[in-house]
């Protein structure tokens, strides 16, 4: 195999994306499709799934809550009846949280972030890891953190608290699952394009007084490339973890953020 050739997965691979019905999720599971594999999605909004159905019909897909074991269990049931096995789970729930001061938050805010972007990685890997332990074809888990995994968020904190400690997840599962050939590597986006970045950056301008386009303005100026990533960006460094130029790649934080200096 040439090292060209070594870009690309391999056809064929059993992919599990969850949240994959839009934004980062849809762009990594229609990219993986491009590539030959079979991919199965799962996301709570089933409108969203039914437009994904529209566009990529050979993707399977269930309605499950992440944050919800028994959903989840169900998800899995779907991907053996699908796929009849996993090469590739990538791990994508995630939801913004509440934007505000910490002593002005919600304890319920916290325990929904917490249970939606940290609680779902531990279900959907406790589930992944037989099954990929089980595979021949180079597998991989991918974590999806975020540049506020590897710097501070003021007036985010349970964002900024559940990223870090998907990489601390996914740094750990890299020592247990190396010796079984399992490779784990979490991707940190940044500041994305799309209407949820939109939705971050105007309850950041409303908690900080300031217009929405004067708060947008500020992001980019924290970026070096003085530019939004897009979803599509992430879903070809998730191809790439999952190639086999990628086959020693495994327990790195990789940004995907035009090297986003500071939040």
């Amino acid at each position: 195999m040439s090292i060209i050739d070594s870009l690309r997965p391999p056809p064929g691979l059993r992919v599990l994306v969850s949240a994959g019905a839009s934004g980062i999720g849809a762009a990594v599971a229609l990219a993986f499709r491009e590539t030959g594999a079979r991919v199965h999605v799962c996301d709570i909004d089933g409108a969203a799934l039914e437009r994904l159905a529209r566009e990529a019909p050979e993707i399977t897909a269930s309605v499950a809550d992440a944050s919800v074991p028994g959903d989840v269990d169900r998800v899995f049931d779907d991907v053996q009846g699908a796929l009849g096995g996993l090469d590739v789970l990538v791990n994508n729930v995630g939801i913004a949280g509440p934007t505000g001061a910490i002593q002005e938050l919600q304890r319920g805010d916290w325990e929904r972030t917490v249970a939606v972007n940290l609680n779902s990685q531990f279900y959907f890997s406790n589930r992944a890891v037989p099954l990929l332990k089980r595979s021949a074809m180079n597998p991989s888990l991918i974590a999806m953190s975020s540049v506020a995994g590897r710097l501070g968020y003021a007036f985010r904190t349970p964002y900024a608290a559940t990223k870090w400690a998907v990489v601390g997840l996914m740094k750990s599962l890299a020592i247990e699952l190396g010796p079984h050939g399992v490779r784990v590597n979490a991707i940190l986006p940044g500041t994305v394009e799309g209407d949820r970045m939109n939705s971050v950056i105007g309850a950041r301008a409303a908690t900080a007084g300031v217009p929405v386009e004067a708060m947008r303005a500020a992001y980019l100026q924290k970026i070096s490339l003085r530019r939004m990533v897009t979803t599509e960006d992430v879903a070809a460094m998730a191809l790439f973890l999952c190639s086999p130029a990628a086959r020693n790649v495994s327990g790195q934080a990789i940004s995907v953020d035009g090297n986003m200096e500071y939040l």
